[in-house]
């Protein structure tokens, strides 16, 4: 999440002073290019590698603080979430040896949080979002305890008028509201870095635009969102949507832009453009702690850091951002890749990695006209259309040739990155290796989001969808146990999620959730046709907001058959007849607690709610009958049959 040490600037006079410190850096930044300050003749390659920690049922375990606290390491830091952390590589000189040693680090930190996270319960899984996240896991009390993200959420929520909203559309449709920035941390990243010299800035950048599409195509792996399948890579809408600072009511004809961004145009005249263009758009945020005066810092012989301005940046988030940096006392420039998603393996990530450094280094090469050659606009739809499709996009290539982006990777762009990966003094082990999971990757289209999409298909019908999604997650944690590519990856089976007693032992994970429900001003007969159509006993009343309001039962509808006053002719509302308020539990709740319920109040079901009392599901006395029956199979010894199946209420969408 950028820089750490912050504060808010609250407004007038000190939102000014920050301002005049950020102008300062900028020119600073000037001078230091003017005066030829930055390394050059260098190229280094890094990483940011987000995880996220599960607990035995496979929901995310926030225990992220403490596993890092654990493992005493600097390169390991937090994220937003306390079910998320980060691992930040040592730099590397772009050459023999890199790949090997960038992927040997990341697999020694991620055996080390494996470790202290199996000490508190937990365990690791690289993914892009997490399947079995829910919005409950959303919460205030998961945001990592640190000042920087809760001055974040202060602030956006504040630019959002309170209110986060997330509409995505694929092979199902998600409309989702929020009332914390912590619906950011359902992404989790793997994050590459480039470094570059300040003549070469220009064309470097427009090169990582470029191949932004292509790339993003073959690394998808972020297709499901609370259940529904969206799109191949979700992360990219979620963050552009809720990091988007922008309120509603703007004019039509004004091009507002959001923090969030893939850009407007080719780069031109080097890096300072983009950062003056980001100060020009976008109004600070925060201050750092500790503001140096650059000048002074400058003029006394010392490099300075740029605090102010690096901040600002640190909160503009462009898929391919410029950044600024100091090692051993030089300072460089480098372009980070914020796009591609984690996991589904290490050896995935460093095969990504791999495609990338070799195209930076090679199309510069073959293309240094590259803005003449595509359209910028073509660039940007490359991206949506992978983001949306993978593979299966296509893309607008060199002047403007349509080509498939299956057909683009595994011609030109893995031949282009060979040949720059051969040319920088790459083992050829190693470009062989690492190239060939990409080329196995696009031959099969089995993308990790590929993977989950079929996995999901063959699941289908199969127990319930809480069931399903823990499955895919037990799956993906298996099969990247020991590091093997995503394309060789058998599809996940439900039997997965973990003994049938394991995954039945809270409410949320054998629910129903595709449920018809009415409003209390509705008319009562048409309850009465849902409960026949559908074949159920109870339908539960939601107000507008997807609150509960109450539940109408085939019980009611006997009672005012049998009511002798009750006048034949008259259309009866919902509201007159159902019950208000009526018990509920959460998704977590306990199955022996919800049953021991459901007879304290001689009840045959119990509606689900979240936290903020809308309606997720609901659970009945025929779905306990179906773990009754499973209990009496195991303890009789008998085969044992498919794990519990949805019940008889419907099947639920999506997942």
């Amino acid at each position: 999440m950028g820089t750490q040490d912050i504060q808010t600037v609250p407004s007038g006079e000190e939102r000014r002073a920050m301002m005049r410190r950020v102008l300062d850096d900028l020119g600073v930044l000037e001078a230091m290019l003017d005066r030829g300050l930055f390394e050059t003749g260098v190229r280094r390659v890094g990483a940011e590698q987000e995880l996220v920690f599960v607990d035995r049922h496979w929901d995310p375990a926030p225990v992220g603080p403490e596993v890092l606290e654990r493992m005493g390491d600097e390169r390991a830091t937090t994220e937003i979430g306390r079910f998320n952390a980060e691992f930040n590589s040592t730099p590397v000189s772009f050459g023999p040896g890199c790949l090997r040693a960038l992927g040997d680090e990341l697999r020694e930190l991620t055996r080390h949080a494996e470790a202290e996270a199996a000490a508190l319960g937990a365990r690791v899984v690289l993914t892009g979002i997490l399947p079995t996240l829910d919005l409950d896991d959303l919460g205030p009390g998961n945001i990592t305890p640190r000042a920087r993200y809760k001055l974040l959420n202060e602030v956006i929520t504040d630019l959002r008028q309170g209110r986060y909203e997330v509409r995505i559309k694929g092979i199902d449709e998600l409309t989702v509201a929020h009332d914390s920035v912590l619906i950011e941390a359902l992404n989790t990243s793997f994050q590459l870095h480039w470094q570059t010299d300040p003549d070469s800035f220009t064309l470097d950048y427009n090169i990582a635009q470029a191949v932004s599409g292509p790339l993003l195509a073959a690394c998808c792996n972020s297709p499901v969102l609370f259940g529904k399948r969206l799109w191949c890579e979700t992360r990219i809408a979620i963050f552009e949507q809720v990091v988007d600072t922008r309120r509603d009511g703007g004019p039509a004809e004004r091009e507002l832009l959001a923090r969030v961004r893939f850009g407007e145009k080719w780069a031109e005249h080097g890096v300072l453009e983009i950062f003056k263009a980001d100060v020009a758009r976008f109004r600070v945020l925060f201050a750092p702690e500790h503001a140096e005066d650059g000048q002074a810092e400058l003029d006394a012989g010392r490099i300075p850091k740029l605090r102010s301005l690096q901040t600002h940046n640190s909160t503009v988030y462009r898929w391919n951002r410029p950044c600024y940096g100091i090692t051993s006392g030089k300072p460089h420039l480098r372009i980070e890749n914020r796009y591609l998603p984690s996991g589904p393996t290490i050896a995935d990530e460093i095969a990504n990695a791999a495609l990338w450094f070799g195209l930076m280094h090679e199309l510069p090469r073959r293309y240094p006209d590259i803005a003449q050659r595509m359209d910028f606009a073509d660039a940007k739809g490359n991206f949506i259309a992978a983001a949306t499709q993978g593979l299966g996009a296509t893309m607008q290539w060199m002047d403007g040739d349509p080509v498939a982006a299956r057909d683009l990777v595994l011609g030109e762009l893995l031949d282009a990155a060979r040949a720059g990966l051969e040319r920088a003094g790459v083992e050829p082990e190693d470009i062989d290796t690492n190239l060939g999971i990409i080329q196995r990757r696009a031959e099969s289209q089995r993308t990790g989001a590929r993977w989950m999409l079929d996995s999901v298909a063959k699941m289908q019908g199969k127990a319930t969808r809480a069931v399903r999604l823990a499955a895919l997650t037990a799956a993906m944690s298996a099969r990247g146990a020991d590091d093997t590519p995503v394309s060789e990856w058998a599809l996940a089976d439900v039997s997965e999620s973990g003994h049938w007693k394991e995954s039945s032992v809270r409410v949320g994970q054998f629910m129903t959730t595709d449920l018809v429900t009415v409003q209390e001003e509705e008319l009562l007969d048409l309850a009465a046709s849902i409960m026949d159509w559908e074949r159920v006993r109870h339908v539960p009343v939601e107000d507008e907001d997807h609150k509960l309001v109450g539940l109408v039962s085939y019980r009611d509808l006997l009672k005012l058959v049998a009511d002798p006053k009750r006048g034949r002719d008259k259309p009866i509302a919902v509201g007159d007849v159902m019950r208000r308020n009526p018990r509920t539990v959460h998704a977590d709740t306990p199955t022996l607690e919800a049953i021991a319920l459901m007879r304290e109040l001689e009840v045959s079901c119990l509606p689900v709610v979240s936290a903020d009392g809308k309606l997720v599901g609901i659970v009945t006395e025929h779905d306990f009958m179906k773990l009754a029956g499973r209990l009496l199979v195991e303890q009789l010894g008998l085969d044992d049959a498919d794990p519990p199946g949805e019940p008889t209420t419907g099947s639920t969408p999506g997942a």
